[in-house]
């Protein structure tokens, strides 16, 4: 398995039936070949799929699984891929030109749980943003793990690795994007700020939250309305609420004076 640190070999592993479904389905990368545990029905649509792209296949026994994936919940199904390439800041920028859409970015600061990056590579997708960033040291890279936990979304939403996360934000600031940083103690909800423009949103690590060099870069802070005892979310649920907050404002009909 690849380190939790990020993903630099030419080659990895990818396990479970959604994130090698994914992978098959979206073409962004080579797989080399295809383990699986028996050719029945539960596996039939991946089969299918490997065999028209010529990807080799072979049944292996369980212990093989297990021994390639220890803990991992791999539900009988192995791909070798190409790693996962990190695509630049002018490339996440041009995607949202193309589309002629308002980019709608993610900036991660010290994420380094895998799970936690999986979740939010997932909802980003989902959520149609253009783009994940997140730092090159003390965070979690892309890994099988985050693939797993991403249910394959790692192979549709691009994501750029930076150097200096408070030097991208000025980056993004000088194309236009407003930077919200979204954080427990802001003053302002994300219902009472305006979403639907070009849009960066930065989210802390685990425990930690944004650190203040980054904060101090934002145009603003804001944050999710809690009604209950527990003041803050999971990286992965304020990122999902806050996403889709912004789905909503851009489905709604254009007002005047909204960012363009």
């Amino acid at each position: 398995m690849a380190p939790a640190a990020g993903n630099d070999d030419s080659q990895e592993i990818l396990y479970g039936l959604h994130a090698v479904r994914e992978a098959l389905r979206a073409e962004a990368r080579p797989l080399q070949r295809l383990l699986v545990i028996r050719m029945d029905k539960q596996f039939g649509d991946l089969v299918q799929m490997a065999r028209a792209r010529h990807i080799p296949i072979h049944v292996q026994p369980l212990a093989s699984f297990d021994r390639l994936v220890p803990g991992g919940k791999h539900q009988g199904v192995i791909a070798y891929a190409a790693a996962k390439a990190y695509e630049s800041e002018e490339a996440i920028l041009a995607r949202a030109a193309q589309k002629l859409e308002p980019p709608l970015l993610v900036i991660l600061d010290g994420v380094e749980d895998p799970h936690n990056l999986g979740a939010v590579l997932r909802t980003a997708e989902g959520a149609g943003a253009h783009g994940v960033f997140i730092p090159e040291r003390r965070a979690a890279g892309l890994t099988s793990v985050v693939a797993k936990a991403s249910a394959g979304a790692i192979d549709y939403i691009p994501v750029a690795r930076v150097t200096n996360t408070s030097r991208l934000l000025e980056t993004l600031k000088e194309a236009g994007v407003w930077i919200y940083g979204v954080e427990p103690t802001a003053a302002k909800l994300i219902t009472e700020v305006d979403l639907t423009g070009p849009v960066g949103l930065v989210f802390g690590g685990e425990g930690k939250g944004i650190r203040p060099g980054v904060l101090q870069h934002c145009d603003e802070r804001i944050r999710i309305p809690m009604k209950g005892r527990v003041q803050s979310l999971n990286v992965s649920a304020s990122a999902a609420v806050t996403l889709f907050e912004a789905v909503r404002q851009r489905n709604l009909p254009a007002s005047p004076g909204q960012k363009t």
